[in-house]
């Protein structure tokens, strides 16, 4: 009776149970040959468009009359009696070509065909470009004996000048350079006495800036008495500096060249 029971059960269960798929049936159709036969119909359905119309007109130098042909006549020619014929001809259409290509360049040239066949142009020496290096152009100029004789000129027109003497130097002016290398204290430090200077400010900006430049300043400062004595009053600090004058470049360039 148990053993009845538990078979019942189980075939219970069994009836519950989802149904398997079957692998060789395949997805959403039934098999695969029977996906290729139908996917072969379909590509075979569709047209493919037929090719447009292609002129078999020949192009210039094909079949045509070569651009060459056409470059000989003088501009405006060609274009004229291609029109008058046929619109459509080689000829035409390639005189419609280089009248474009003249108009893009706007040289008012056809241009040149690159081909083998067709020789270089022949080149034309620019004004301003020496032609010594062109034995015919140089002869038309002058003559191998001309020349002889123009060297003969320039080598009796030589003069070799000889070396003299340095000029001994005449200024009487004081030497900045030579004053600036004697000293060796830093601008501003008082050295001589400027008691007694009356409006020392006023005469310092006054007479300071009737120089063109502090050199000249501080040359004419040592000319009249300069360090120990300031007759102007353009050095009041007593440093032996007149005005804004600096002996530090001085002493820079001594360094360097040492």
């Amino acid at each position: 009776m148990r053993e009845l029971t538990l078979a019942m059960a189980l075939l219970g269960l069994a009836s519950c149970a989802p149904a398997v798929p079957d692998s060789a049936a395949g997805v959403g159709f039934g098999d695969y040959q029977s996906y290729q036969q139908q996917r072969e119909a379909q590509l075979q359905a569709q047209t493919i468009a037929p090719p447009a119309q292609v002129s078999s007109q020949a192009l210039p130098g094909a079949a045509g009359a070569p651009l060459s042909a056409i470059d000989a006549l003088p501009p405006g020619a060609a274009t004229t009696s291609a029109r008058a014929g046929d619109p459509d001809s080689a000829e035409a259409l390639a005189a419609d070509t280089q009248a474009a290509l003249m108009g893009a360049l706007g040289t008012g040239q056809a241009p040149l065909e690159a081909s083998p066949s067709n020789p270089p142009p022949e080149a034309v020496n620019s004004l301003g470009i020496s032609a010594e290096n062109d034995f015919a152009a140089v002869d038309a100029q002058r003559s191998i004996a001309e020349d002889r004789e123009f060297i003969q000129e320039n080598r009796q027109r030589y003069e070799q000048v000889q070396p003299e003497a340095l000029p001994e130097r005449t200024e009487t002016r004081p030497n900045l350079a030579a004053y600036a290398l004697q000293t060796s204290h830093a601008v501003g430090t008082p050295l001589y006495s400027r008691m007694g200077l009356l409006n020392a400010e006023a005469r310092y900006t006054r007479n300071c800036g009737s120089y063109p430049s502090p050199d000249m300043a501080q040359a004419d400062f040592l000319a009249k008495g300069g360090p120990q004595r300031d007759r102007l009053g353009i050095d009041p600090d007593g440093d032996g500096f007149a005005c804004t004058w600096d002996p530090a470049p001085f002493r820079k360039a001594a360094r360097a060249g040492n």
